[in-house]
């Protein structure tokens, strides 16, 4: 998903402030509760983005609905969204945030698609194999594809390993057509 540079500048900033506190796995834990909560409210996300709802209002119920849920820091960071009237990028805030803390602790999501569904010791083996290859934390984004025909293909941003037999069809009908070209 592709967040704004304000959403970006405000997830490094919160990010290098929990540094500093020495409080990043709780600021993490708090964000993913805002992000949760965004995400499992399609009200709030309406609510959020209203240009017609005044900005203290966003803030009051922003701070009913985290009010014991999350640190000080956090929601003083709420707070600051808020009051800067930047509620509307909330989400794209948190989500921006989850991104740096990933970079930060050096974790990658990894896409992995297959045409079948692929037990835990090939998922495993796969992670294993990731985590060595790219000496960062693996985490696995499973999909299945039954168009595949076999085997699977992996994307580690924007660089795609593709090993299915789709694909190698592909290629030999692509080779077969410029030898008759020729």
């Amino acid at each position: 998903m592709l967040v704004s540079k304000a959403a970006r500048r405000y997830a490094k900033a919160f990010l290098e402030l929990a540094i500093e506190r020495k409080s990043v796995e709780d600021a993490l834990k708090d964000i993913l509760t805002i992000k949760l909560t965004i995400e499992g409210s399609r009200e709030l996300i309406l609510f959020l983005k209203s240009p017609i709802v005044k900005p203290i209002d966003k803030k009051e119920v922003l701070e009913a609905i985290f009010d014991g849920n999350i640190s000080k820091d956090s929601a003083r960071f709420v707070s600051l969204i808020t009051e800067k009237g930047r509620e509307n990028i909330l989400h794209d805030i948190v989500t921006a945030f989850v991104n740096e803390y990933n970079k930060y602790a050096g974790i990658i999501t990894v896409g992995v698609n297959s045409a079948r569904e692929l037990n835990k010791e090939q998922l495993d083996k796969i992670t294993s194999i990731l985590e060595k290859v790219t000496s960062k934390k693996v985490i696995l984004s499973t999909k299945v594809k039954t168009d595949l025909i076999g085997g699977i293909s992996i994307q580690i941003e924007d660089t795609v390993y593709d090993s299915t037999v789709k694909h190698k069809l592909n290629q030999l009908e692509a080779r077969f057509l410029a030898t008759a070209i020729n």
